[in-house]
């Protein structure tokens, strides 16, 4: 009964979330359903063995080292973990700077099995105090320790103005540039879908001019917002280069490659020119979003490029990426100032994606910049404090502008990554391993086994 109403409830919430329908959407679900029951049974069997508090212990840890080891499966990350419901609980998003998002989870579960835990006593206060006092305790102490992080933060230092601009709509058919990122291209359309991708081009060039003599000292497109077939590359490169040379702008740019004719036609890549005309990186996308895109882009090496600019020490991720922490702690332990990310949403997703996004720059503590297309564009400092934000939905969309911290806050997170949450495995272990020994020790006492009772009593 349990999977069945996790299964109502995860596919009522995944519609339009899920890139699929059909047969391949419902087995999804059900695979998604089976692992989030997972900390459920894991209490129903386990916790009955241990007394006391220490009972309470098996759900969250249980919660946590799922929503953790599910994180690597690659078409999942870090989607459905519990931890982004507390998007905009500032002193508690902290906590992922020390223990990415397994602190946060561990700290909503172990609510649940408190207050079942009292349910069960029948809130007795006698029979509750102790539990629910310690709990609250715990709590305060990670809420105020939080909001002291915050407060202590320095509001000065120096800053770099960032524009995220994106290309105008209307240019293409529905269905035409997924068509091309796929490389379905006949000849007789080569020449003509040339010409739209060279109105595209021409927008966002002048976009990012008219940014620049706005005061801006980097400008960014969101992923593959600039499509371009592979032989007209260098030449479009050669327009980008001078441009940020004549403006003195650094330009990151959301760059879609078509190799026609090829199996895997699409380099999805994260293109840095700088104000000496030099291409700073060229970052190819190394995890794919589930569907298509996995079927036709050509992957990248998995290695983030942190480097040193005049401006900052900045690391690309393109969006998918984003969604797997233990990816994106690479630039944290690069030491990277600011994370620069093109990303292309959809509706339904815009907001969830945006505030996932947002985890990343936590717990690395760097500044966030994240150029959407069909999203939520936005920059956020080292502690996920909202700078500015643009729906590209809204009626008056424009230009995302922010005044971007540069100042990168060193994190527990960054340097020892997971760890939290490995220790929460291996607690769950210890505890399942010691309560079963602890039951077997009942029963055997129960029946009367003189060594059992000895060692009961010790």
């Amino acid at each position: 009964m349990m999977w069945i109403v996790l299964y109502t409830a995860v596919a009522i919430a995944n519609r339009g979330v899920l890139p699929l329908s059909g047969a391949p959407y419902f087995g999804v679900i059900a695979a998604e359903t089976t692992v989030l029951l997972l900390p459920y049974l894991a209490d129903h069997f386990f916790a009955p063995k241990l007394s006391g508090l220490a009972a309470t212990l098996i759900f969250p840890l249980s919660w946590a080292g799922v929503e953790f080891l599910s994180g690597y499966i690659p078409a999942k990350g870090s989607w459905e973990s519990v931890a982004y419901t507390q998007y905009g609980n500032v002193a508690l998003m902290q906590v992922a700077a020390f223990t990415g998002l397994a602190g946060i989870t561990f700290l909503i579960g172990w609510f649940a099995a408190i207050a079942n835990w009292a349910w069960d006593r029948g809130f007795e206060p006698d029979a509750v105090r102790g539990g629910a006092l310690l709990y609250a305790a715990v709590l305060s102490v990670v809420l105020l320790a939080g909001a002291a992080r915050v407060a202590r933060a320095s509001s000065g230092g120096r800053t770099i103005r960032v524009a995220a601009v994106s290309s105008a709509g209307g240019i293409f058919k529905p269905g035409e540039v997924t068509r091309i990122l796929q490389g379905k291209v006949r000849e007789e359309e080569r020449e003509p879908f040339r010409q739209k991708l060279l109105s595209v081009q021409n927008w966002l060039l002048e976009k990012a001019r008219t940014e620049a003599r706005a005061g801006a000292n980097l400008v960014i497109w969101p992923e593959a917002d600039l499509i371009i077939f592979r032989e007209d590359e260098s030449a479009f490169l050669e327009r980008a280069q001078r441009l940020a040379a004549e403006e003195k702008i650094y330009l990151l740019m959301g760059l879609g490659v078509i190799h026609l004719g090829v199996r895997r036609p699409f380099e999805n890549k994260a293109v840095l020119v700088n104000p000496s005309a030099e291409i700073q990186f060229s970052y190819r996308k190394s995890r794919g979003a589930p569907g298509w895109e996995t079927e036709v882009y050509q992957p990248g090496d998995g290695h983030l490029p942190v480097t040193d600019t005049a401006l900052a020490r900045v690391a690309p991720a393109i969006c998918f990426e984003m969604d797997f922490p233990f990816f994106i702690s690479q630039a944290g332990r690069a030491g990277a100032d600011v994370l620069l990310v093109p990303a292309n949403d959809w509706e339904k997703i815009k907001d969830v994606h945006f505030r996932m996004a947002v985890f990343r720059a936590v717990e690395n503590g760097v500044s966030l910049v994240r150029a959407t297309k069909s999203g939520v564009s936005g920059a956020v400092d080292p502690y996920g404090r909202l700078l500015a934000a643009t729906d590209h939905f809204s009626p008056d969309a424009r230009a995302m502008v922010a005044q971007v911290p540069v100042a990168r806050v060193p994190t527990f997170y960054a340097r020892f990554g997971d760890l939290f949450a490995w220790l929460c495995i291996l607690a769950l272990l210890s505890l399942i391993v010691f309560g079963l020994r602890q039951s077997r020790q009942q029963r055997d006492y129960a029946h009367g086994t003189p060594a059992a009772a000895r060692n009961l009593h010790r």
